[in-house]
């Protein structure tokens, strides 16, 4: 009898490198794990910091890439919904709500995938990332919160080939899932599910604590933070209090080379390859925004759909001339005194762009920021690095000519 099962393309593989040794990106490496295994054979073509193919991707993901003519798409990538959303009974430990973990989970328990990849913390530190093909809800809920360091999430793709399974989730932020879906094909699986979290600027680990060290006061203490729509950063302790940060009064010169290279020259902050986002940036305060890419991405939010109080996004307020004013601050590294950020911050808050104009402004920011590192400091790359979506954005805005 024929197999009707798909099987894998076979591929070629080269020996993973070892830890410590220098990756084929060098300084711009995302350290998405994809060099630890195998697939480094393709590492030419998969890694968006070595040969960005975002429009191709976005065929192969979605079918067809975005509309730069539309300005959802523009910003936001290929979709067919977006929505706000928080789930009705809250997960306790998550970050937010825990609708991912709970959409891994419900995954996992109806049989939907066979495994999740996903990242828990090292028993040594709670910011070191630990991936795993989780096969179990226990072991989903175990990866909780999110990771502000860089994560080698594909360092578990050979697992993943090898295991035998052949309906597995993947979880992971936008340099980690271009890398897969160049490999997806190799996998041997029927079914790949791809739930995407929104992702800027992460660190090392020691950069981190830098991090920590210049902007809270409590560094110990952090559980997870995230840089909010209210323009604060909000650090959640270990005894459940929320400081918060303004974003104006953060101490950028100390601050400016914390980031991570790949995180400076990244242009995919909505994980537009993902099936399905989850994430705040587009929504109002207190609720997610979810992004529905694709047939397999609303398979995904089927199986939670019942379990969340769900609303229409929203658009509010005019991000360009706060984004303007923004350039000099990131470019000089300025920073406010704390009792003018905080004044700011409130007023911008009350006044500002809300729900997919916050969204907008981030994008903005940071695409600017980004583009100016890399014409600064890898001027080769600008014209092939930068896709298209992402120059039509900066072009809106007077930048400094060096």
């Amino acid at each position: 009898m024929t197999s009707t099962q798909p099987t894998a393309k076979k591929h070629q593989k080269a020996k993973g490198l070892k830890p410590g040794k220098p990756r084929p990106a060098k300084d711009l490496c995302s350290e998405c794990g994809l060099c630890d295994t195998h697939f480094i054979h393709y590492v030419k073509q998969a890694c968006a910091f070595l040969n960005q193919q975002f429009q191709r991707l976005e065929t192969l993901s979605h079918g067809r890439d975005r509309n730069l003519d539309n300005d959802d798409e523009l910003y936001f990538g290929v979709h067919h919904s977006m929505m706000m959303a928080r789930k009705k009974e809250p997960l306790p430990g998550a970050q937010w709500t825990g609708i991912v973990s709970t959409i891994a989970c419900e995954m996992l328990e109806r049989g939907l995938v066979e495994g999740v990849v996903c990242v828990q913390n090292s028993p040594e530190d709670r910011f070191q990332p630990q991936p795993i093909l989780a096969r179990t809800p226990e072991e989903v809920l175990a990866a909780r919160v999110n990771k502000p360091t860089l994560s080698p999430n594909l360092s578990i793709l050979e697992e993943v080939e090898q295991s035998g399974m052949k309906r597995v989730l993947a979880i992971g932020v936008g340099c980690q899932i271009q890398a897969l879906r160049e490999v997806e094909a190799h996998l041997g699986l029927e079914k790949l599910y791809v739930l995407g979290t929104p992702c800027v600027d992460n660190v090392t680990r020691q950069g981190l604590q830098t991090f920590l060290e210049t902007t809270s006061k409590s560094p110990d203490t952090v559980v997870h933070y995230e840089f909010m729509q209210d323009f604060n950063v909000h650090f959640r302790h270990e005894d459940g209090s929320v400081e918060k940060v303004p974003f104006f009064g953060l101490n950028t010169k100390k601050l400016k080379d914390v980031f991570a290279p790949s995180c400076l020259s990244c242009f995919d902050y909505v994980n537009g390859l993902a099936d399905l986002v989850v994430g705040y940036m587009g929504a109002t305060f207190g609720w997610q925004w979810i992004v529905v890419r694709n047939q397999k991405g609303q398979e995904m939010l089927d199986v939670v759909q019942d379990q969340l109080h769900t609303q229409p996004v929203i658009s509010k307020g005019d991000r360009h001339k706060a984004v303007q004013q923004s350039i000099p601050a990131y470019d000089k590294g300025i920073a406010l005194p704390m009792w003018a950020a905080r004044l700011m911050g409130i007023a911008i808050n009350k006044i500002g762009p809300k729900g997919l104009e916050y969204a907008r402004f981030s994008i903005d920011s940071h695409f600017v920021r980004n583009y100016l590192y890399v014409m600064r400091n890898y001027p080769e790359k600008l014209s092939q690095h930068v896709p298209a979506f992402a120059k039509r954005i900066v072009g809106q805005y007077d930048l400094p000519e060096s």
